[in-house]
């Protein structure tokens, strides 16, 4: 193993952005995603079903029964098309021969029930049987985008859909965030490395395999810790178990679950470089060290993302700071870098109400910063609300406006590390899967938010391999959800505590992710590196306003997209919480009036202006953020 020495100038504690709730009985009955963790029963089983009707029909109420012929155009323009109309872009890339190696999950029904000579010319265009289907005349496979031509042109075929994961919308937040219409669409995350920087991965677990159980997605295995892989207990790589878990909403296919937990992009390789050990601690070294790693393999594995769950408190400039030069290293060289906003969003010094506690790297303008929402038992956009331990902006020292977005991130239910340290723990978390055993796993946190960021970048870059990392940047947030009450209210049983959250850009950033926009988008933002670079903001005195300000030392601000054309305009990007370059806030919170005490928690003794900025967060009250950070629950309401 390769030995990594580097010498940053402070060997920081690093943090993982999940929470850990008090312990409760374990829903054995619930069903959830590896992506996204909430309750919900027949009445989304509903909505599913409609929107599948919708989707597969072009709205049509007459859909047509199974085994009759459909009509319509196909991507060739013929009038009769067998091959259905949600599969019509990945059949023209088929008909033109750009399919390449993507492939496709489909349910293929014929004029009679299918036997060996169908499956075998099935096979013979390099398709897998996953089921026979004679209830409909038909059968399950998965087979290459190439194949769709010749089924197209198939006398035998009556029709060819998208096997669509309907009990993996056993959840609120695939509907939410709209990745299912990045599936829809045929995208996976095939063909694309994300490298998790994390407490390791456990690769033995199936939902990390592919598609037909014979071989680990997880490509490499690295750490960095100079700590044991493999304890008494079973556990191998995860000792922790957060990392394993992280892996899951990136890229669990669902296979101990029935299909119920799938993560964001289920065909993606994974690059596990572990650089935290089973107590979930870690160094600004050990996780430089990784992703140093990550760019060296970056052509190796394909490597187009970077994961960062962890972070701690910002101590200098993010121009000063070692981590965050290490992330900006990763993005120019072409790796989009999404990394946690934090979990200090309960914080209130000085009744701060958790502004300015977004942590290291996510503080860094290059990277996609995530916070994290709860949907309220809900499939609606609408009903999704911030979690209160969610990092708020603007970042210390430099203000810049962070998060970048939101998404899901509260009661996640992934992949389990068998013998970990929390799975010791918190035995109550565990979730069983169709094995009978305890295969998954329940946390909450913007860690749990970060990975379902990282996995819709991987299928927007199987989508468009040619996007840069600020161009991906730039299309997530353009096409977030922006639809946000003015402040909502949460209780947290285990502290008997209220939380207000005001849903300004320091809360909620461009909003939530919403993978449906993002792929039907096609602006280009410019390609150069710094086009997507979070603008700071600066405070006026003498009328008591924020403006945005673009660029920084390296990057002009002529160079920087935001603000630049009615596509990228700022108050387009976030929304109404931008007037031209002015922050809209409301009149009673708390950073915005010099003569309250929370006034300098955000702002510094310097209003921010400069490196002398003071943190009254992360100084003498870094000991009330490390508490917040951990008793923060999941129990929220």
């Amino acid at each position: 193993m390769q030995k990594h020495e580097f010498a940053p100038k402070e060997h920081e504690r690093v943090r993982f952005m999940h929470t850990r709730k008090a312990q409760q009985p374990a829903a054995r009955g619930e069903r959830r995603s590896a992506a996204w963790g909430k309750r919900f029963g027949v009445l989304v089983l509903v909505l599913v079903t409609e929107l599948a009707f919708a989707g597969g029909n072009g709205g049509s109420k007459n859909a047509p029964a199974p085994g009759s012929s459909t009509s319509g155009s196909s991507a060739s323009g013929s009038s009769t098309s067998r091959v259905q109309p949600e599969l019509h872009q990945l059949l023209a890339k088929a008909q033109q021969g750009k399919a390449g190696n993507q492939t496709v999950k489909v349910i293929v029904t014929y004029k009679q029930d299918p036997g060996p000579t169908h499956f075998a010319r099935m096979q013979g265009l390099g398709g897998r049987l996953h089921a026979q289907l004679h209830v409909v005349k038909g059968a399950a496979f998965t087979i290459p985008v190439s194949a769709l031509a010749a089924l197209e042109a198939d006398p035998e075929v009556v029709s060819v859909s998208i096997d669509h994961p309907m009990t993996g919308l056993d959840d609120t937040t695939d509907v939410v965030t709209g990745i299912t219409a990045a599936w829809n669409a045929g995208y996976n995350g095939t063909g694309i490395g994300v490298a998790v920087i994390d407490s390791g991965i456990n690769d033995s677990h199936p939902d990390l395999w592919n598609s037909a159980e014979t071989q680990s997605r997880v490509v490499y295995h690295q750490d960095f810790t100079g700590t044991a892989t493999t304890n008494s207990s079973g556990a191998q790589y995860d000792l922790f178990g957060h990392g394993t878990h992280v892996a899951g909403i990136i890229g669990g296919n669902g296979y101990l679950s029935g299909g119920a937990y799938v993560g964001a992009a289920s065909n993606v390789n994974l690059i596990d470089l572990r650089a935290l050990d089973l107590n979930g601690a870690g160094t600004d070294s050990t996780v430089i060290a990784a992703i140093q790693e990550a760019i060296a393999l970056q052509s190796t594995y394909n490597i187009r993302v970077i994961n960062l769950s962890l972070g701690r408190g910002i101590f200098v400039s993010y121009t000063q700071d070692p981590l965050c030069q290490a992330v900006e290293s990763a993005w120019k060289a072409g790796i989009v870098v999404v990394v946690a906003a934090g979990n200090y969003g309960r914080v209130a010094v000085n009744n701060s109400n958790g502004y300015g506690t977004i942590t290291a790297p996510g503080n860094d303008p290059y990277v996609i910063t995530v916070g994290a929402t709860k949907s309220n038992g809900s499939s609606s956009q609408s009903a999704e609300t911030l979690a209160s331990y969610s990092s708020k902006g603007p970042t210390t020292y430099d203000l810049v406006a962070k998060p970048d977005l939101v998404a899901p991130g509260n009661d996640i239910v992934s992949l389990s590390a068998p013998g970990a340290t929390l799975e010791v723990l918190y035995p109550t978390e565990l979730v069983t899967g169709t094995d009978g055993n305890n295969d998954y796993f329940k946390l909450s946190g913007t860690s749990m938010a970060t990975p379902a960021v990282a996995g819709a970048v991987a299928l927007l870059l199987q989508q468009n391999s040619a996007l840069t990392p600020d161009q991906v940047k730039a299309r997530l947030m353009a096409s977030t959800y922006k639809l946000f009450p003015t402040s909502t209210v949460a209780f947290v049983p285990h502290l008997s505590q209220n939380f207000t959250a005001f849903y300004d850009l320091f809360s909620v950033g461009s909003g939530l992710l919403n993978m449906q926009n993002a792929v039907g988008n096609t602006n280009l933002a410019p390609a150069t590196v710094g086009a997507a670079l979070s603008p700071s903001v600066v405070y006026n005195s003498s009328n008591n306003t924020v403006s945005l300000v673009e660029g920084n030392g390296s990057i002009a601000a002529g160079s920087v997209v935001w603000g630049a054309s009615v596509v990228w305009g700022a108050s387009v990007v976030w929304g109404a919480n931008v007037s031209g370059s002015s922050v809209v806030w409301g009149a009673s919170l708390p950073w915005n009036t010099p003569a309250l005490a929370a006034f300098s928690v955000v702002w510094g003794s310097s209003t921010g202006t400069g490196p002398q900025a003071t943190s009254v967060v992360w100084g003498a009250a870094v000991s009330t953020a490390d508490g917040a950070f951990t008793d923060a629950g999941d129990d929220e309401q």
